[in-house]
């Protein structure tokens, strides 16, 4: 099976723990505070089974990154960065498929092919290009591993699955941090609106720790983005999909998908962005 997804994440307005902040809360600690955060990826995704117990799959991923940021002068600026991000290779092994419910786990490693060394020229950098925060960059420098579980069970109008995940950051970067592990637990129903189109809501709890360690190139009194103390959180997260299946012809197998998810609840550490919405709009072919 080939994939390829488009997703953007709007992130805008700041939040300290479980409450909304303002950008004089965080002047207050930083000369600078971002006041939003666009964030674009393409996924290529490849899937092949050698039985029918094993599925193997490898994903690379496309981002560009862009931040508008203020500063206690209330000057402005913006910044970006764009490239290839950390490429994935998972294993996904059946436990039992029977009677419409199955249950499949997942082992996979990341490999740090992303860039933690991105670099823009900012008001105070005198002309100089600089290190940017964490946020900013495209990799994350570290080897990671995933662990997942999932169940589905399906009837003639309904389907409906339970998905736990875990992904563990292994090392610490050459700078000499490490993202925070993400734990995810996702619930979801889809039902047919007709032959070829289903629906699907979706709700999930997710826990992304702290960063741990710090980077030397980054001054974490500049800007909230750069303080680990900022980084991480909890969230419940809602989504609804639509999903549309080719079922005659030459494209016969070729199926669209979209899908918006906003937060129900975000708690996170530290002063951040609040995340806005997530949209995905991808499309995948199987080969039989």
């Amino acid at each position: 099976m080939f994939s390829y997804r488009y997703m953007t994440m709007d992130m805008r307005h700041l939040r300290q723990g479980n409450n909304d902040a303002s950008i004089s809360d965080a002047h207050q600690n930083y000369m600078v505070a971002p006041l939003d955060m666009t964030m674009r990826m393409q996924m290529l995704g490849l899937m092949y089974a050698p039985s029918n117990k094993l599925t193997l799959s490898v994903m690379a991923n496309y981002l560009e990154i862009d931040m508008n940021l203020q500063m206690r002068n209330t000057n402005k600026f913006a910044t970006n960065t764009n490239g290839l991000g950390d490429v994935s290779i998972n294993a996904l092994y059946s436990l039992f498929n029977k009677n419409r419910h199955a249950m499949h786990a997942q082992l996979g490693v990341t490999i740090p092919t992303g860039s933690i060394e991105e670099k823009n020229v900012i008001p105070v950098s005198m002309g100089n290009a600089v290190q940017l925060p964490y946020p900013m960059q495209t990799g994350t420098g570290s080897f990671g591993t995933k662990l997942g579980l999932t169940y589905l069970g399906q009837c003639d109008k309904f389907s409906w699955g339970h998905q736990l995940t875990g992904m563990i950051n292994i090392n610490d970067n050459d700078q000499d941090y490490k993202f925070g592990n993400r734990y995810s637990f996702n619930n979801w129903i889809a039902a047919n609106a007709g032959d070829n189109i289903s629906i699907s809501l979706r709700l999930q709890g997710l826990l992304v720790d702290k960063i741990s360690g710090a980077s030397n190139a980054l001054n974490p009194m500049m800007v909230t983005t750069a303080d680990t103390a900022n980084s991480g959180g909890t969230f419940i997260n809602s989504g609804f999909g639509l999903n549309y299946l080719v079922a005659k012809g030459g494209l016969k197998g070729l199926r669209f998908a979209t899908e918006i998810s906003m937060p129900l609840y975000q708690d996170l550490n530290g002063i951040q962005l609040k995340q806005n919405y997530n949209l995905t709009l991808g499309a995948q072919y199987a080969f039989h």
